[in-house]
């Protein structure tokens, strides 16, 4: 039987967290073996509010834990890749805690075993079925620009080059190349690259994303410069782009702060 891990991203997520991990309805219990949050290091107490939540939540083995270091979004992918790999998992389902996204979205392609047909399976927010409310025009219309650049540039069909809910089949996954990406929000654009680069099998499905009480910590100047830097990079370097990159030198460990094993 396979084993599935989801893994919670967080920083400063108190308000929302609650309302993320009550989207865990009992009747998912069969398809989720463990739900992992991972703050890092928030200053607004979403860690005593995902210890609260999780404690009503007895159908989920659950564990809370703080990185030692502020690591940064691409750093918490590290940390949960490392501890999916090391507790045997087989597949590893990214979620962020600020409730921009739902479970809900992933449940039916898990149902229909979709995911086992590829080594990963993303989430877009910009197929035609998905769902924005609450996105800025400005922000979509790039969003598109910037999908449709890389499809061209790599001849893989992009849909979303970093949404924040994605399937990952853990023996897929190469430590050796995602310990070389970047610990800061450009990750996701380097692990699709590496997707491409190392041919690995993956595909879209619909997600509904949304933007209510989130604050985001993306700038879209910062992004927008780091997209073009790392497709000037690609096209310069091609398929050498990741092992080019050097192994970060840093410090990706974490504490448990709180666990429970499900009711039976």
């Amino acid at each position: 039987m396979e084993k599935t891990l989801v893994f919670l991203t967080c920083y400063n997520c108190a308000p929302q967290i609650p309302r993320v991990l009550a989207q865990f309805k009992a009747e998912y219990a069969d398809l989720f073996d463990e739900i992992l949050v991972i703050d890092n290091r928030s200053t607004d107490g979403t860690r005593e509010a995902a210890i609260a939540a999780a404690k009503n939540m007895p159908n989920y083995k659950i564990t809370v834990m703080q990185n030692d270091d502020n690591i940064n979004l691409g750093g918490s992918h590290k940390v949960a890749f490392n501890y999916a790999k090391q507790h045997g998992y087989d597949y590893a389902i990214i979620l962020h805690g600020d409730d921009q996204g739902s479970i809900d979205d992933v449940v039916a392609p898990l149902r229909s075993g979709q995911h086992r047909n590829v080594d990963f399976l993303l989430g877009s927010r910009f197929l035609p079925q998905s769902k924005t409310p609450g996105y800025s025009p400005l922000r979509i219309f790039g969003n598109y620009v910037f999908n449709l650049l890389y499809t061209v540039m790599t001849g893989k069909m992009i849909y979303d080059l970093g949404s924040g809910l994605n399937v990952f089949k853990v023996s897929a996954l190469d430590e050796a190349a995602y310990m070389r990406l970047p610990d800061r929000l450009t990750f996701n654009y380097y692990l699709i690259m590496w997707m491409i680069i190392a041919r690995r099998k993956f595909t879209f499905f619909p997600l509904v994303w949304r933007e209510e009480d989130q604050i985001s910590n993306a700038r879209l100047s910062k992004l927008v410069e780091a997209l073009v830097r790392i497709a000037i990079s690609y096209i310069i370097h091609g398929k050498t782009l990741i092992s080019r990159m050097p192994v970060i030198d840093g410090s990706y460990t974490s504490t448990i702060l709180y666990q429970h094993e499900a009711q039976k």
